[in-house]
């Protein structure tokens, strides 16, 4: 069964805002640490498409299509963009399952972008989210997607706009 990202978008970032970091009434600091282990990031990528596809078993397959870590530019900048970053998760069979996806974008070490999502995964199983910013370029250069579920270890995804591609044409 295939599905196109704009179906699936479970969040879009939004610009940083002042206050408390609260997820389903629960500010981040209390939902670390509530529960034994954390479920892990097993992948963070940025990608044009997904599909899912069912396999003997039962078993799912994910297809990720276009997977990039920098794209040219659709014009010269100033430029707003909106990638796609997928966050696959394993929640372990002994793990309750429950969590905050937090996904804080930053430029030269400050937030330009931010997004915080309800995460569920059945315990034993894996889960994918994506999560779509939209992400203003002023410059050329670099973004970093630092992505961790209730506080813990962050992973860092680049995403890097290139000037515009002279050749295509």
């Amino acid at each position: 069964m295939a599905h196109r990202i704009g179906g699936l978008i479970s969040g879009r970032a939004t610009p940083r805002r002042l206050g408390p970091r609260v997820v389903g009434g629960l500010a981040l600091s209390a939902v670390a640490g509530r529960y034994g282990r954390r479920m892990e990031i097993v992948a963070a990528v940025f990608i044009e498409n997904i599909e899912l596809r069912p396999a003997p078993g039962p078993s799912t397959r994910i297809d990720l299509t276009g997977i990039h870590f920098s794209m040219a530019a659709p014009s010269a900048v100033p430029v707003e963009l909106e990638p796609h970053l997928v966050v696959l998760v394993r929640c372990r069979p002994d793990e309750d399952g429950t969590g905050a996806l937090e996904t804080v974008y930053k430029r030269d070490g400050e937030q330009v972008a931010r997004n915080v999502q309800p995460l569920q995964v059945e315990p034993g199983k894996f889960a994918y989210r994506l999560v779509r910013a939209q992400l203003a370029f002023d410059d050329y250069g670099t973004v970093e997607a630092e992505v961790r579920i209730d506080m813990g270890p962050v992973t860092s995804v680049p995403f890097t706009l290139l000037p515009p591609d002279s050749s295509a044409g």
